[in-house]
Protein backbone atom coordinates (compact mmCIF):
# COMPACT_ATOMS: atom_id res chain seq x y z
CA UNK A 1 0.00 0.00 0.00
CA UNK A 2 1.47 2.98 -1.36
CA UNK A 3 1.07 6.44 0.92
CA UNK A 4 1.52 9.66 -0.18
CA UNK A 5 2.64 11.71 2.84
CA UNK A 6 1.64 15.07 0.76
CA UNK A 7 -1.94 14.49 1.40
CA UNK A 8 -4.14 14.53 4.21
CA UNK A 9 -4.06 11.23 6.19
CA UNK A 10 -7.42 10.24 4.77
CA UNK A 11 -6.95 10.69 0.98
CA UNK A 12 -3.36 8.97 1.43
CA UNK A 13 -3.93 5.88 -0.26
CA UNK A 14 -5.39 4.92 -3.83
CA UNK A 15 -7.96 3.03 -1.78
CA UNK A 16 -8.69 6.12 0.57
CA UNK A 17 -9.53 7.99 -2.09
CA UNK A 18 -11.59 5.58 -4.15
CA UNK A 19 -13.68 4.83 -1.33
CA UNK A 20 -14.32 8.66 -0.44
CA UNK A 21 -15.27 9.06 -4.07
CA UNK A 22 -17.62 6.30 -3.58
CA UNK A 23 -19.21 7.55 -0.77
CA UNK A 24 -19.86 10.67 -2.37
CA UNK A 25 -21.91 8.37 -5.11
CA UNK A 26 -23.60 6.98 -1.90
CA UNK A 27 -24.63 10.35 -0.76
CA UNK A 28 -25.95 10.99 -4.27
CA UNK A 29 -28.01 8.27 -3.61
CA UNK A 30 -29.05 9.60 -0.20
CA UNK A 31 -29.94 12.98 -1.78
CA UNK A 32 -32.63 11.40 -4.17
CA UNK A 33 -33.98 9.81 -0.96
CA UNK A 34 -34.51 12.55 0.70
CA UNK A 35 -36.04 14.34 -1.96
CA UNK A 36 -38.26 12.05 -2.64
CA UNK A 37 -39.78 12.67 0.33
CA UNK A 38 -39.70 16.50 0.74
CA UNK A 39 -41.54 16.07 -2.86
CA UNK A 40 -43.78 13.47 -1.02
CA UNK A 41 -44.08 16.14 1.94
CA UNK A 42 -45.27 18.96 -0.70
CA UNK A 43 -47.36 17.19 -2.37
CA UNK A 44 -49.42 16.00 0.66
CA UNK A 45 -49.11 19.53 3.32
CA UNK A 46 -52.50 20.88 3.10
CA UNK A 47 -54.53 17.57 3.09
CA UNK A 48 -54.93 17.66 6.74
CA UNK A 49 -58.71 16.07 6.87
CA UNK A 50 -59.61 16.20 9.83
CA UNK A 51 -56.32 16.36 11.79
CA UNK A 52 -54.31 19.35 12.86
CA UNK A 53 -52.25 21.64 10.79
CA UNK A 54 -48.73 22.69 11.11
CA UNK A 55 -49.36 25.59 12.60
CA UNK A 56 -51.23 24.48 15.30
CA UNK A 57 -48.72 21.73 16.28
CA UNK A 58 -45.50 22.75 15.58
CA UNK A 59 -43.68 24.82 18.32
CA UNK A 60 -40.81 27.05 17.54
CA UNK A 61 -38.58 26.87 20.57
CA UNK A 62 -37.90 22.89 20.45
CA UNK A 63 -37.07 23.03 16.89
CA UNK A 64 -34.29 26.49 17.47
CA UNK A 65 -32.90 23.84 20.02
CA UNK A 66 -32.66 21.15 17.68
CA UNK A 67 -31.08 23.43 14.87
CA UNK A 68 -28.46 24.55 17.36
CA UNK A 69 -27.83 21.27 18.57
CA UNK A 70 -26.94 19.75 15.02
CA UNK A 71 -25.36 23.12 13.39
CA UNK A 72 -23.19 23.01 16.88
CA UNK A 73 -22.33 19.65 15.91
CA UNK A 74 -21.37 20.32 12.50
CA UNK A 75 -18.99 22.54 13.55
CA UNK A 76 -17.52 20.13 16.58
CA UNK A 77 -17.19 17.73 14.04
CA UNK A 78 -14.78 20.24 11.30
CA UNK A 79 -12.83 21.01 14.32
CA UNK A 80 -12.83 17.01 15.07
CA UNK A 81 -10.92 16.72 11.46
CA UNK A 82 -9.15 19.94 11.62
CA UNK A 83 -7.32 17.93 14.59
CA UNK A 84 -7.25 14.36 13.18
CA UNK A 85 -5.15 16.55 10.25
CA UNK A 86 -2.99 17.88 12.72
CA UNK A 87 -2.29 14.38 14.15
CA UNK A 88 -3.34 15.55 17.60
CA UNK A 89 -5.51 11.87 18.46
CA UNK A 90 -7.13 13.09 21.87
CA UNK A 91 -8.34 16.49 20.36
CA UNK A 92 -9.80 14.58 17.56
CA UNK A 93 -11.62 12.19 19.58
CA UNK A 94 -12.74 14.77 21.67
CA UNK A 95 -14.31 16.76 19.42
CA UNK A 96 -16.10 13.39 18.05
CA UNK A 97 -17.17 12.74 21.56
CA UNK A 98 -18.84 16.68 21.97
CA UNK A 99 -20.37 15.91 18.22
CA UNK A 100 -22.05 12.51 19.59
CA UNK A 101 -23.17 13.72 22.53
CA UNK A 102 -24.75 17.01 20.79
CA UNK A 103 -26.66 14.47 18.54
CA UNK A 104 -28.02 12.90 21.41
CA UNK A 105 -29.30 15.68 22.49
CA UNK A 106 -30.88 16.60 19.26
CA UNK A 107 -32.92 13.11 19.04
CA UNK A 108 -33.98 13.52 22.60
CA UNK A 109 -35.73 16.70 21.76
CA UNK A 110 -36.92 14.47 18.83
CA UNK A 111 -38.15 12.23 20.28
CA UNK A 112 -39.98 14.52 22.80
CA UNK A 113 -41.29 16.37 20.17
CA UNK A 114 -42.83 13.02 18.52
CA UNK A 115 -44.35 12.13 21.55
CA UNK A 116 -46.15 15.35 22.03
CA UNK A 117 -47.80 14.68 18.90
CA UNK A 118 -49.00 11.28 19.74
CA UNK A 119 -50.75 12.80 22.62
CA UNK A 120 -52.21 15.83 20.53
CA UNK A 121 -53.56 12.90 18.74
CA UNK A 122 -51.31 13.81 15.34
CA UNK A 123 -50.10 10.54 14.32
CA UNK A 124 -48.93 8.79 10.91
CA UNK A 125 -52.33 7.83 10.69
CA UNK A 126 -54.17 10.67 11.44
CA UNK A 127 -53.59 12.33 7.92
CA UNK A 128 -51.75 12.23 5.06
CA UNK A 129 -49.86 15.61 5.63
CA UNK A 130 -49.12 13.74 9.39
CA UNK A 131 -47.95 10.26 7.47
CA UNK A 132 -45.39 12.54 5.00
CA UNK A 133 -44.78 14.74 7.71
CA UNK A 134 -43.75 11.92 10.08
CA UNK A 135 -42.01 9.78 7.94
CA UNK A 136 -39.48 12.89 6.82
CA UNK A 137 -38.44 12.92 10.16
CA UNK A 138 -38.34 9.64 11.39
CA UNK A 139 -36.53 8.86 8.73
CA UNK A 140 -33.78 11.56 9.29
CA UNK A 141 -33.79 10.56 12.78
CA UNK A 142 -33.02 7.33 11.96
CA UNK A 143 -29.89 8.40 9.85
CA UNK A 144 -28.74 10.71 12.88
CA UNK A 145 -29.22 7.75 14.75
CA UNK A 146 -27.43 5.14 12.74
CA UNK A 147 -24.75 8.32 12.56
CA UNK A 148 -24.60 7.70 16.85
CA UNK A 149 -23.30 4.25 16.52
CA UNK A 150 -21.08 4.54 13.67
CA UNK A 151 -19.53 7.35 15.43
CA UNK A 152 -18.96 5.62 18.50
CA UNK A 153 -17.36 2.49 16.36
CA UNK A 154 -14.93 4.71 14.69
CA UNK A 155 -13.95 6.54 17.85
CA UNK A 156 -13.29 3.19 19.40
CA UNK A 157 -11.42 1.74 16.19
CA UNK A 158 -9.34 5.11 16.72
CA UNK A 159 -8.70 4.62 20.51
CA UNK A 160 -7.47 1.20 19.88
CA UNK A 161 -5.44 1.48 16.77
CA UNK A 162 -4.55 5.43 16.35
CA UNK A 163 -4.61 7.81 13.56
CA UNK A 164 -3.77 5.96 10.14
CA UNK A 165 -4.94 5.96 6.54
CA UNK A 166 -7.41 3.62 7.42
CA UNK A 167 -9.20 4.89 10.51
CA UNK A 168 -8.98 8.57 9.45
CA UNK A 169 -10.57 7.69 5.92
CA UNK A 170 -13.47 6.20 7.96
CA UNK A 171 -13.44 9.36 10.27
CA UNK A 172 -13.67 11.91 7.57
CA UNK A 173 -16.53 9.51 5.46
CA UNK A 174 -18.22 9.82 8.96
CA UNK A 175 -17.72 13.77 9.01
CA UNK A 176 -19.35 13.93 5.43
CA UNK A 177 -21.98 11.88 6.45
CA UNK A 178 -22.71 14.44 9.37
CA UNK A 179 -22.58 17.23 7.18
CA UNK A 180 -25.56 16.13 5.12
CA UNK A 181 -27.70 15.62 8.19
CA UNK A 182 -27.05 18.88 9.10
CA UNK A 183 -28.00 20.26 5.63
CA UNK A 184 -30.32 18.01 5.35
CA UNK A 185 -32.44 19.55 8.27
CA UNK A 186 -31.46 22.79 7.44
CA UNK A 187 -33.93 22.42 4.71
CA UNK A 188 -36.37 20.91 7.05
CA UNK A 189 -36.30 23.60 9.39
CA UNK A 190 -36.62 26.04 6.73
CA UNK A 191 -39.53 24.52 4.24
CA UNK A 192 -41.07 22.17 7.18
CA UNK A 193 -41.13 24.09 10.32
CA UNK A 194 -40.73 27.89 9.05
CA UNK A 195 -42.98 27.79 6.60
CA UNK A 196 -45.34 25.44 8.18
CA UNK A 197 -45.38 28.14 11.10
CA UNK A 198 -46.09 30.97 9.80
CA UNK A 199 -48.92 29.47 6.78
Amino acid sequence: MKIDSSLPLEYSTEENRLKIFGFWIFLGAEIMLFATLFTVYFTLETRTGSGPTGSEIFELTPVLWETFLLLSSSFTIGLGVHAMRLGNKKAMMTFFIITLILGLGFLGIEIDEFVTYVHEGATIQTSAFLSALMTLLGTHGAHVTFGFFWGVAILIQVAKRGLNPQTANKAFIFSLYWHFLDVVWIFIFSFVYLKGLIS
